[in-house]
C-alpha cells in the first residue's frame, strides 16, 4: 500500500509538471502572437545583461589564466632541461661546478614556487569567483518560468472575471492560484534584484586583486631569477678567466652578393676603356685634370686656381644630364678640375653623390645640412668585437670604434646582416667619404645613437 501511495504521489507530481510545461508553452505562444500581455521589468533585464557579460568575461579570464599557468609550467620544464644540459657539459675539474649545480637546483625550486603561488592566489580565487555563477544563472531561469506562471494565472483569473457566465467557485480558485504564483515570483525576484547588482559591482575588486596578485608574484619571481642569473654569470666569468685562451670568436654573416666597390671598379673601368682599334692613351701625369681625383668636400673656399665660380661639370657620354649639372648653379673655387675629372672617370652614381655633397646635403638623408656628419648619415654604432676585413670594401674594426652608418647608394648591393659606414675617427680626420667608407657586419656592433 505504501508503494502504491508512493507511486501515486510520483505519478501525480509528474502529471503536474507536465501540465505546468504545457501551460507555460501556451502562455509564451500567446505572448509572442500579441494575444496576451507580458510582465516587463527593464531594470531586471539590464541586471541580467550585466550578469551574462560578467560571466563571459570571467570565463575568458579563467581560460587565459589557465593558459598562462600552462606556459609557466612549460617554461619551467624548458629551463630545467637547459640547466641539466649545463650540468652535463660542465666538466668536474672546471671551477664553479658545485656553484652551478646549486644554482640549477634553486632555479628549479623558484619555478615550482612561482607556479604553486599562481595556482593558490590567482587560479583558486578565480574558481571561487566563478563558482557562484551557475546557481544564480539557474535562479534567473527559474524566475523566468515563475513569471510565465504568474502571467498565465493572471490571464486565467481575468478571463473568468470577464466571462458572461461567471462561476464563483472557479473565480475563487483562480484568484487563489494567482496569489500563490505572484508570491513565489516576487520572492525570487526580490532576492535576485538585490544579488545581481551586488555581484556586478564586485567585479572591480576581484579584477584588481587578481591582477595585483599576478603582477606581484611575477615581479618577485623575476627579481629572484635575476639574482640566480647573476650568480651563474659570475661562475661562468670565473671559468672564462681560467680558460681565457679558448675564447669563442664571433663570426660575421656570410656575404652572398658581389662586393659593392668591386662592381663600381668594374663599371669605372668599362666606362673609361678605349674602343677597339684605337691606341691606348698613355697614362696621364699625376696632378693632371684627367687623373682620377679624390672626392673631397671643401666647406671653406680654397684659393682660385684658374676656375671661376659657377663653373659646371662637363657631361660624359655615359652620364645622365641631371647628374652633370651642379645643383644650385655654383661651385666652390678650386673644385673645377676635380669635378671635370669626376664626370669623365667615375660612374654616374658616384658623380650624383659628389654633386649632392658639394651643395651640403643628400636628398632624403637624416644628416641633411649637418657639416660634421657624412651625407646620408643615419645613426651611430660601436664595435663590440674586433673584425678583420677580408675584402677591400670592408671596414677593419677594433672593439670600441664608433662607425657612422650611411645608406647604400644602391639598396640591391646590401647583403643581409651588413651595413655601410665610415669610422668616426676617419671622417673627422679626412672628411673623405669615398676613401673611408666600407661595409661591416652588423652583429659585431651595437647601436649607440
Amino acid at each position: 500500500m505504501a508503494e502504491m501511495g508512493s507511486k501515486g504521489v510520483t505519478a501525480g507530481k509528474i502529471a503536474s509538471n507536465v501540465q505546468k510545461k504545457l501551460t507555460r508553452a501556451q502562455e509564451k505562444v500567446l505572448q509572442k502572437l500579441g494575444k496576451a500581455d507580458e510582465t516587463k521589468d527593464e531594470q531586471f533585464e539590464q541586471c541580467v545583461q550585466n550578469f551574462n557579460k560578467q560571466l563571459t568575461e570571467g570565463t575568458r579570464l579563467q581560460k587565459d589564466l589557465r593558459t598562462y599557468l600552462a606556459s609557466v609550467k612549460a617554461m619551467h620544464e624548458a629551463s630545467k632541461k637547459l640547466s641539466e644540459c649545463l650540468q652535463e657539459v660542465y666538466e668536474p675539474e672546471w671551477p664553479g661546478r658545485d656553484e652551478a649545480n646549486k644554482i640549477a637546483e634553486n632555479n628549479d625550486l623558484l619555478w615550482m614556487d612561482y607556479h604553486q603561488k599562481l595556482v593558490d592566489q590567482a587560479l583558486l580565487t578565480m574558481d571561487t569567483y566563478l563558482g557562484q555563477f551557475p546557481d544564480i544563472k539557474s535562479r534567473i531561469a527559474k524566475r523566468g518560468r515563475k513569471l510565465v506562471d504568474y502571467d498565465s494565472a493572471r490571464h486565467h483569473y481575468e478571463s473568468l472575471q470577464t466571462a458572461k457566465k461567471k462561476d464563483e467557485a472557479k473565480i475563487a480558485k483562480a484568484e487563489e492560484e494567482l496569489i500563490k504564483a505572484q508570491k513565489v515570483f516576487e520572492e525570487m525576484n526580490v532576492d535576485l534584484q538585490e544579488e545581481l547588482p551586488s555581484l556586478w559591482n564586485s567585479r572591480v575588486g576581484f579584477y584588481v586583486n587578481t591582477f595585483q596578485s599576478i603582477a606581484g608574484l611575477e615581479e618577485n619571481f623575476h627579481k629572484e631569477m635575476s639574482k640566480l642569473n647573476q650568480n651563474l654569470n659570475d661562475v661562468l666569468v670565473s671559468l672564462e678567466k681560467q680558460h681565457g685562451s679558448n675564447t669563442f670568436t664571433v663570426k660575421a654573416q656570410p656575404r652572398k652578393k658581389t662586393k659593392l666597390f668591386s662592381r663600381l671598379r668594374r663599371k669605372k673601368n668599362s666606362d673609361s676603356a678605349p674602343e677597339k682599334g684605337n691606341k691606348s692613351p698613355s697614362p696621364p701625369p699625376d696632378g693632371s685634370p684627367a687623373a682620377t681625383p679624390e672626392i673631397r668636400v671643401n666647406h671653406e673656399p680654397e684659393p682660385a686656381s684658374g676656375a671661376s665660380p659657377g663653373a659646371t661639370i662637363p657631361k660624359s657620354p655615359s652620364q645622365p644630364a641631371e647628374a652633370s649639372e651642379v645643383v644650385g648653379g655654383a661651385q666652390e673655387p678650386g673644385e673645377t678640375a676635380a669635378s671635370e675629372a669626376t664626370s669623365s672617370s667615375l660612374p654616374a652614381v658616384v658623380v650624383e653623390t659628389f654633386s649632392a655633397t658639394v651643395n651640403g646635403a643628400v636628398e632624403g638623408s637624416a644628416g641633411t645640412g649637418r657639416l660634421d656628419l657624412p651625407p646620408g648619415f643615419m645613426f651611430k654604432v660601436q664595435a663590440q668585437h674586433d673584425y678583420t676585413a677580408t675584402d677591400t670594401d670592408e671596414l677593419q674594426l677594433k672593439a670600441g670604434d664608433v662607425v657612422l652608418v650611411i645608406p647604400f647608394q644602391n639598396p640591391e648591393e646590401q647583403d643581409e646582416g651588413w651595413l655601410m659606414g665610415v669610422k668616426e675617427s676617419d671622417w673627422n680626420q679626412h672628411k673623405e667619404l669615398e676613401k673611408c667608407r666600407g661595409v661591416f657586419p652588423e652583429n659585431f656592433t651595437e647601436r649607440v645613437q
